[in-house]
């Protein structure tokens, strides 16, 4: 049996209101109105593609063996560099071994679709595991409704073949092509649209039916056996049409979740199937497409195991753990649309040594470690000597991996007089669960969340951007666990 063996997801904390951008740019463009219902999902200042895949991934990769994973591919149409491979970095973070073969999936909208299909051709020849991980962050020019129709998020399904799959692959059909709805040249930071009817009548309403429909004649699958068709359209109304056209009755198609986050690119496909088999049970039968310049469909089918399935974090989880803001301008702000100034302290040459980064390259990226062979001591940075006074062995030290593990605040502050996108600046020194400490960022959070003894969680976020040089510095920050709560 091939198909699925695990999935995860990831939508960023923030929402932004769909109000406030109307309530901000309603002077410029009225017709805003219409869509200016519910709320988008909007990127930290330090988050983009590569910071939500990695959360999406490692919530996929919960319990998992992660050494078992032969392939990583990482789909995304805002890869945030364009000559280094940013799939790379992903299996850095999430510590897989060096001969994990990496690719970045890119070029459509349907790459995150794409890349599942690749991945379970490559799971039946090599009958090893693939990680397939979507994710996008797309910017949008400030006044345009698609400001309002995209949002933020990730994605992440691990493939492969054995007894634990939770939903079974059943067939693919693929079709490509160059129908341009819309389009990003290179160097260009905005997409360019065509008129929507044109996306609507000759898009999405013409070719998605026609993949499901080839889809399920392959099969022999009827509509009515169905249990739910996911396919993105940021229309509503087509949406349903959609629908109408493959013979589908109104509950067998899942929500596009316009009014709770919006469109998050190639992700997307893969999002909404996260959130259908959260609510699935043995046998049901899904279908999914990726829309993009073609279609790219699969059907699978739920299997006994998804009873037994728990991932790290359910897409019900993620919605509800939420911040809501109707601040336009900390929206451009984040978005790059707006650019601050961050005083003198913001002028410092941000710089990163290649050769200093690639020979520290697990320690950084990967949040590893060092633990004691001889007296079971872990500490952060490894070292040659043993932090331990009562042992000070010296090279005794194994690699030790802390991204996964919990922590505790001991000490916090909040700096006003750095520079910071979401100021105040806030740091303070954590306690690993298991020994080790480190003076860590916090994000995803205000100085009020923050109290000595609060349960944090380590996320891989944009530690610096050097915009002089096009390069970005990651690194892995705290967080407050989601529903852990200060010490009364």
């Amino acid at each position: 049996m091939i198909g699925i063996k695990s999935y995860g997801v990831y939508v960023p904390k923030l929402r932004m209101s769909r109000q406030g951008i109307y309530q901000a740019m309603g002077w410029f463009a009225p017709t805003l109105i219409g869509a200016a219902k519910g709320e988008r999902s909007m990127c930290n200042w330090d988050e983009d593609s590569i910071t939500m895949a990695v959360s999406a991934a490692s919530s996929a990769l919960f319990k998992k063996d992660k050494q078992g994973v032969d392939s990583l591919l990482f789909a995304s149409t805002t890869l945030p560099f364009a000559d280094r491979q940013n799939a790379g970095i992903i299996r850095t973070a999430l510590n897989l071994k060096e001969e994990c073969m990496t690719q970045d999936v890119t070029g459509s909208q349907r790459a995150g679709v794409s890349a599942v299909i690749s991945a379970i051709n490559a799971a039946k020849s090599k009958n090893k595991d693939v990680l397939v991980v979507a994710s996008d962050s797309r910017r949008a020019k400030p006044g345009s409704v698609y400001e309002m129709y995209f949002g933020d998020g990730a994605a992440s399904l691990l493939i492969g073949q054995g007894d634990d799959i939770i939903a079974e692959f059943v067939d693919s059909y693929s079709i490509s092509v160059d129908f341009n709805e819309h389009l990003r040249g290179t160097g260009k930071d905005f997409d360019y649209f065509w008129e929507e009817r044109w996306a609507r009548d000759e898009g999405y309403l013409k070719f998605i039916p026609r993949a499901i429909m080839k889809l399920l004649e392959k099969t022999g699958i009827s509509a009515k056996d169905v249990t739910k068709f996911i396919y993105p359209c940021v229309f509503a109304r087509d949406h349903g049409k959609i629908g109408k056209i493959i013979g589908a009755e109104k509950e067998q198609i899942q929500d596009n979740l316009h009014s709770v986050m919006g469109e998050s690119g190639c992700a997307h496909p893969l999002v909404m199937l996260t959130k259908v088999l959260e609510e699935t049970k043995p046998g049901d039968i899904l279908v999914v497409c990726g829309f993009g310049h073609g279609v790219d469909a699969i059907c699978i089918k739920v299997t006994e195991n998804i009873t037994n399935y728990t991932p790290k974090y359910t897409f019900k989880e993620c919605l509800e753990n939420k911040k809501t803001i109707d601040n336009y301008a900390r929206f451009l702000v984040y978005n790059k649309n707006l650019q601050p100034d961050l005083g003198l302290r913001g002028e410092e040459d941000l710089k990163t040594s290649l050769s200093v980064l690639y020979r520290n390259n697990k320690m950084i990226f990967g949040l590893v470690g060092g633990k004691c062979k001889k007296c079971g001591t872990v500490q952060f940075p490894k070292q040659d000597i043993c932090v331990n006074p009562e042992c000070k062995a010296t090279h005794s030290q194994e690699e030790y991996e802390f991204s996964d593990k919990k922590a505790k605040i001991m000490s916090y502050t909040g700096d006003m007089l750095a520079a910071s996108l979401d100021p105040p600046h806030k740091y303070g020194l954590i306690q690993f669960e298991g020994g080790g400490r480190m003076l860590a960022d916090f994000t995803d959070c205000v100085l009020e969340d923050l109290a000595v003894g609060l349960e944090m969680e380590m996320v891989f976020r944009i530690r610096h951007c050097d915009d002089r040089r096009g390069f970005k510095q990651y690194f892995w920050k705290a967080r407050p666990i989601v529903g852990a709560k200060k010490n009364e």
